[in-house]
């Protein structure tokens, strides 16, 4: 039975070994663990899986492979409240749309503070109080043009501020691609030059050399001819790019294997004064931004990644994140990486044709001097070019 979990897990690419599947068949041996699915689990994943990178992948081979245990799980569980409590969404017409006050970031922020003071039980369908299904700017699965999302889902993109641990995923960097032609197009900024001890055999400069010997064997070697291109990629996380996930990872599977000195860094929406590489620990693993602008020098080609679809507050305001009270609005770090490395692109998986309706797209392209470029096979064509110049 745990033979074909364990190819199951070799055909969904999580590199287990031999080894690793007798360890874990050595601990079942021993009973380290009851007789419960969750905790073998558990087990597998600890005993299995060397890279938290690779945790979404185990998920789905362990949730495609005991699919038929039903036995596992609680038949006469019950349905969250929640869930029976949640309404359909709201449909209003756009004129009663445009009715709707918009507040402002500051009269948003005073007016919660004093919900929170006032309002001592659940609402829901309203205007006023923090609630569900209504109109108010505070709350979630209901209709405003600026308000600040508390619990729930999101549905119109218009909150300016989310209040709740919000859990990311990395990009899958091991991502097979559908087709070649984002890496032709990322080749074009590869730029190779011979550095290093001389590694290699110099085929052209060893045939002259014997031929100017009188045919005496004459080898001559060369330094090994690498990249030289180095490469600094943020790339949004979560939120609005939930629904650029495949796109994403496509790009970022082939950077990593175009550009062989590369190093990515994670955001949400807009830079701040921190970044992190593990979603999964981000709040845990912070790497500050000035750190970053320091680190690398400045010939590195920056390219942010990101749809750009955000509240215009994100960008301009201090205090604007959707997350944390910034102290430095976003527009002052995206200034400062333009500044730090003159070569830099922005790209966004949304249509070019959307960009126009998106106030802080034409926000976020304002400040990188319109060097935002579509993820499209032209559209990288046209960013590496910018980038080569």
């Amino acid at each position: 039975m745990l033979i074909d979990f364990f190819f199951t897990l070799k055909e969904a690419k999580i590199p287990v070994s031999i080894k690793e599947f007798l360890t874990l068949l050595e601990a079942m041996e021993k009973n380290v663990i009851a007789s419960s699915l969750d905790d073998f689990y558990y087990l597998a994943r600890l005993t299995l899986v060397k890279d938290e990178a690779h945790f979404d992948k185990f998920d789905r081979a362990f949730g495609q492979y005991f699919k038929g245990v039903s036995g596992a799980f609680d038949a006469n569980a019950g349905i969250p409240l929640d869930w029976l409590l949640q309404r359909m969404k709201r449909e209003l017409t756009p004129e009663q749309i445009a009715a709707l006050e918009k507040f402002g970031y500051d009269k948003l922020m005073d007016r919660l503070n004093e919900l929170l003071k006032e309002q001592k039980e659940r609402h829901e369908g309203g205007s006023k109080w923090i609630g569900t299904g209504g109109t108010s700017p505070f709350g979630h699965g209901g209709t405003n043009p600026e308000g600040i999302r508390i619990g729930g889902k999101g549905g119109n993109r218009t909150a300016v501020k989310v209040w709740e641990q919000r859990a990311y995923k990395d990009y899958d960097g091991d991502r097979e691609l559908g087709t070649r032609n984002i890496k032709v197009a990322l080749r074009r900024l590869r730029k190779f030059a011979r550095e290093g001890h001389d590694e290699e055999l110099a085929l052209d400069q060893t045939i002259r050399a014997t031929a100017n010997n009188a045919g005496f064997l004459d080898i001559k070697m060369q330094p090994e001819r690498k990249n030289n291109i180095k490469v600094l990629m943020l790339l949004d996380v979560g939120g609005t790019m939930d629904d650029h996930i495949e796109r994403t990872e496509e790009l970022f599977s082939a950077a990593k294997t175009e550009f062989k000195n590369m190093e990515f860094f994670y955001f949400h929406n807009c830079v701040y004064d921190y970044l992190w590489k593990h979603n999964r620990r981000r709040n845990a693993e912070r790497f500050s931004t000035w750190d970053v602008l320091r680190k690398y020098t400045p010939d590195t080609k920056l390219i942010f990644v990101g749809d750009a679809t955000m509240s215009p507050y994100e960008i301009l305001q201090p205090g604007g994140s959707v997350e944390y009270n910034n102290e430095e609005a976003g527009a002052e770090w995206v200034a400062r990486f333009t500044a730090a490395f003159p070569k830099f692109i922005w790209l966004n998986p949304e249509p070019e044709g959307l960009w126009q309706y998106r106030q802080s797209v034409n926000i976020m392209r304002q400040l990188m001097n319109n060097r935002m470029f579509p993820i499209t096979i032209e559209g990288l064509e046209r960013a590496m070019r910018m980038l080569s110049k």
